[in-house]
């Protein structure tokens, strides 16, 4: 298989969050629920990181440190607490199309930090892609909303969201290029957030209340489970598998199928009305995928 669909079957995992994330938020705050997360993959990332510790032997260079703090506190906790804060304020359309700027960060980035050259046919992949998720966030219709809703604050968390997001996949493959394997860079993401997620719950002030019958409490933990180690652990680690063989630029891409999923289980799961453009889509989005993925395992050939 090739790399870029490990890195779509990992954002596929991601669509799943919402699964495990909605029964959770009825006892925790999103703050609560990524710091326990966290905590819950620290039982992996430690002794990864005790078993791979050799490897980072003479690499851990400021680039390198700086690279694994982008990862872990940019593309984790601060992009995905200015998303959230966001929405509570500003139009949700002039949100979403601008959120829509993630690949274009990742491939301006790629090609300034990694000088990856944009292959033949990229700029169809993208404008194809790019096409998609607009048809999957607002259908056949156009967003409504005027130039004044582009200029708010929320939509400038927006865009900062987007690049670090985007900036995020291309400081994954900077480590990967320097040669550290993707199992210590998976560890090193969420072991390093843990410290600032600690300092946002503190300054948060969320109260803990979590309450209710033996039962109950065996299924919230059942959750929280699979939350960290299938959403989490699992699709991280086939993110940076595919993204240790793959360009940035293709793997900004293949992230699409988050959201591609996401849409998907919407309807699939809790009943949210699948629109004929939001279908279309959807199967923009996986058609471009498997163009890329034919066109990886031919270069590769």
């Amino acid at each position: 298989m090739s790399g870029i669909w490990y890195v779509a079957l990992g954002a596929t995992l991601w669509g799943l969050d919402p699964l495990f994330r909605i029964l959770l938020l009825k006892s925790f705050t999103s703050a609560q629920i990524v710091f326990i997360e966290h905590l819950v993959l620290a039982c992996y990332a430690v002794p990864a990181l005790v078993k791979y510790r050799k490897t980072l032997a003479g690499k851990l260079t400021l680039a390198v440190i700086g690279a694994l703090l982008f990862i872990s506190w940019g593309g984790s906790a601060i992009a995905t607490i200015l998303f959230t804060a966001a929405f509570a304020h500003g139009n949700a359309n002039a949100i979403l199309l601008l959120q829509k700027l993630q690949p274009l960060f990742a491939i301006i980035l790629a090609r300034v930090m990694l000088k990856e050259t944009l292959p033949s046919k990229f700029f169809a992949y993208i404008a194809v892609a790019l096409l998609g998720t607009y048809l999957l966030t607002f259908g056949f219709s156009s967003p409504e909303m005027g130039l004044k809703d582009l200029g708010t604050v929320s939509c400038l968390f927006s865009i900062l969201a987007a690049g670090l997001w985007g900036g995020s996949t291309v400081m994954g493959k900077f480590l990967l290029q320097k040669k550290l394997d993707f199992p210590i860079v998976t560890s090193l993401r969420f072991l390093l957030a843990i410290p600032l997620l600690t300092v946002v719950l503190l300054a948060s002030g969320d109260v803990w209340h979590v309450t209710g019958t033996g039962g109950g409490l065996t299924l919230i933990a059942v959750n929280l489970l699979f939350q960290a180690f299938f959403p989490g652990l699992l699709s991280m680690l086939l993110y940076y598998k595919g993204l240790s063989s793959t360009k940035a630029f293709f793997a900004t891409l293949a992230e699409l199928a988050f959201p591609a999923v996401g849409v998907f289980m919407n309807w699939l799961v809790f009943g949210q009305k699948l629109t004929v453009g939001q279908l279309a889509g959807f199967i923009l989005i996986w058609l471009t995928l498997w163009a890329m993925g034919r066109n990886q395992r031919r270069a590769a050939a």
